[in-house]
């Protein structure tokens, strides 16, 4: 079977202002690095906006509607200092939602091994009711709540390695016993949160496992979390499905972080999760694209993340 890569125009159309390092142009640089890789186990789709009631289902509808009627004003609105809501942001973000229902229904389907969604703007920092961080709605965990509703997939698991905590996903799912969620990030960093003391409250007391790591952390350093952290973790947890939120600014040259990680790297770390869905629930792996602010960099890295996925 092969790797489906689930993409849209629409997401370029999504704009922040002018400087701002959340920019079209980081999806344009992945495409480009691919044309000129041979992957041939990669299939394109172009996704569908997902509908307004599965996003629903992570996020307020007056959050929701806050974001359609801020893009439907014509011109450009902060909801907070460094993100801001333009004309194509609500296509843009329900398209990006869209891209992660469309690839956890192609892989439980067997239309495709695994997937990647190559969307923007990224989401792991969306609230319930807050847009931050350069996020309006939180993908990955609509795709999850999606999993459960839906699909009836008992246990989830979301693994992020994004540089900044995911403070939304963690938020979504932290009273949640059938969630469980990994993040490993750069410490005392934003969006200062992510604390190894925060593993869950009430039912999901214990299925947030959070690992800060000091600045300049580099390959090593992550791998090791992986295999002597995650993976008894998840062994523990037994998740059905495997949820990726795939940041790219950890690595040595993005401007917004302060790791040392390279493309081998987050090839690395796609071989650890790879080997974890595989080992645990069927090889059901969906990733979804976070951040990662250097355009050869992100690029560069998407690529190697590719490669491994498409096996």
């Amino acid at each position: 079977m092969a790797t489906l890569l689930l993409t849209h125009e629409g997401c370029l159309e999504h704009e922040m202002g002018p400087g701002h390092p959340e920019r079209p142009q980081r999806l344009e640089a992945v495409l480009e690095e691919l044309e000129s890789v041979q992957l041939p186990g990669l299939v394109h789709s172009r996704p569908a906006r997902a509908p307004v009631e599965a996003v629903e289902a992570n996020h307020s509808p007056e959050h929701v509607e806050f974001i359609r009627r801020a893009s439907g004003s014509g011109r450009l609105l902060a909801a907070t200092p460094d993100t801001a809501i333009g004309p194509s942001t609500f296509d843009a973000a329900l398209l990006a939602s869209g891209a992660g229902l469309a690839a956890v229904d192609a892989v439980l389907s067997g239309a495709a091994a695994n997937a990647f969604c190559l969307h923007r703007p990224p989401g792991h920092h969306a609230e319930r009711d807050q847009a931050m961080g350069f996020c309006f709605f939180n993908h990955v965990a609509v795709a999850a709540r999606h999993l459960r509703a839906r699909h009836g997939v008992e246990r989830v698991g979301i693994v992020d390695w994004d540089v900044h905590h995911g403070n939304g996903t963690q938020n979504s799912f932290y009273e949640d016993g059938s969630v469980f969620y990994f993040s490993v990030h750069q410490q005392n960093h934003y969006p200062f949160t992510g604390h190894v003391e925060e593993t869950g409250a009430g039912e999901g007391e214990g299925t947030t496992l959070n690992a800060p790591l000091p600045a300049g952390a580099g390959d090593r350093g992550y791998r090791r979390i992986f295999r002597e952290r995650l993976r008894p973790a998840l062994e523990r947890f037994e998740p059905g499905f495997l949820l990726l939120s795939a940041g790219f600014d950890a690595h040595a040259s993005d401007p917004l972080g302060g790791m040392l990680m390279t493309r081998e790297g987050f090839a690395g770390l796609t071989e650890e999760c790879v080997s974890l869905a595989r080992d645990l629930c069927q090889g059901r792996l969906v990733s979804l694209l976070e951040g990662g602010y250097d355009l050869e960099a992100t690029a560069t890295s998407v690529v190697a993340h590719l490669q491994v996925l498409c096996g």
